[in-house]
């Protein structure tokens, strides 16, 4: 399998034949746990510490599933309650964490750049499970390969990417993946939450939802980050909801067969309608999370490997 990096830091510095080699090992993951979640001791002996700046339910969960099934010894830090909130700077977190020799260092931090910054210091393997607005690699490639399983392939395919594009790490991640396999991609929004020289990344833009729907193949919706918003990004929810929101009526001009997605967590009711997103027809949102462990057991598995075949001084 052709994966050479040291760390995951996002989906930029990987090529088309790594995203697929990590698919690949990915989806053996998820027919192996679709069998009972059979153990595997690819990890054992390796310490895996998973390090939130930013509060997570799925994604801290799917790790901490994730290194369980492959055998390490997985610690989770609650950063809310650590030296940083006494004073300590991110880079003597770091250096006091690598005292420690861990081997895999899961990191989401709300600065874009802080665990590029942390991989740096450090002589383990780091996996980004999200930084500010940069990205959120493996939530990219769980959603490709929920894509692929649903669709049979990941290239040439129509894919709508709706909502708040601006302040997502999420969209950026996959329309970096999804650009690189050859798939046409359309985002759609209000023009507040559209970042300025987006097109610059080879995509179409929509300011209207039936429009860029049109003969979609997939639909991925996108939670409002009110979180990362410092101004009036839209009128209201409600508003939002009348314009943006996927309902029924909008769902109509994507193609019949079209799949909908959600990285979650769903405020429905502003981004979607609650009946789109339980269609088990239609919505693979479920598949998703299931993916998510798959995904972060292979990139570990891969980071793993690395780590086993070089010495600790020369980790990049």
């Amino acid at each position: 399998m052709s994966y050479s990096h040291s760390h995951l830091l996002g989906i930029e510095p990987l090529s088309p034949p790594e995203i697929t080699t990590i698919l690949d090992l990915a989806n053996q993951y998820a027919d192996l746990n679709r069998r009972g979640g059979a153990q595997d001791k690819t990890l054992a002996g390796l310490t895996q510490i998973n390090m939130f700046f930013e509060n997570s339910t799925r994604t801290l969960a799917s790790f901490e599933l994730a290194g369980v099934r492959l055998g390490a010894d997985v610690m989770n830090m609650s950063m809310q309650a650590s030296s940083i909130k006494k004073g300590e700077t991110l880079i003597d977190t770091a250096l006091t964490l690598n005292a420690m020799r861990p081997d895999l260092l899961v990191v989401r931090h709300p600065q874009s750049g802080a665990v590029d910054l942390l991989a740096q210091k450090v002589n383990c393997a780091v996996l980004n499970a999200g930084d500010g607005r940069h990205e959120h690699p493996t939530q990219a490639l769980l959603d490709a390969l929920t894509i692929r399983r649903a669709k049979g392939r990941l290239h040439r395919l129509s894919i709508a990417i709706c909502g708040d594009i601006a302040h997502s790490r999420v969209a950026r991640s996959n329309i970096l993946l999804l650009g690189k396999m050859e798939n046409r991609l359309r985002l759609i929004g209000p023009p507040t939450l559209m970042p300025s020289g987006i097109r610059d990344f080879g995509v179409e833009v929509f300011e209207d939802m039936q429009e860029g729907l049109r003969d979609v193949d997939v639909v991925m919706m996108l939670r409002l980050q009110r979180e990362r918003m410092d101004g009036g990004f839209i009128p209201s929810e409600r508003e939002y909801y009348h314009r943006y929101g996927l309902d029924a009526e909008k769902l109509r001009h994507a193609k019949p067969d079209a799949i909908v997605m959600h990285p979650g967590p769903m405020n429905r009711g502003v981004e979607i309608d609650g009946e789109i997103a339980d269609d088990i027809n239609r919505s693979v949102i479920q598949e998703q999370v299931e993916m998510g462990v798959a995904v972060r057991m292979a990139a570990m598995d891969l980071l793993a490997r690395n780590l086993r075949a070089r010495p600790r001084e020369v980790m990049a």
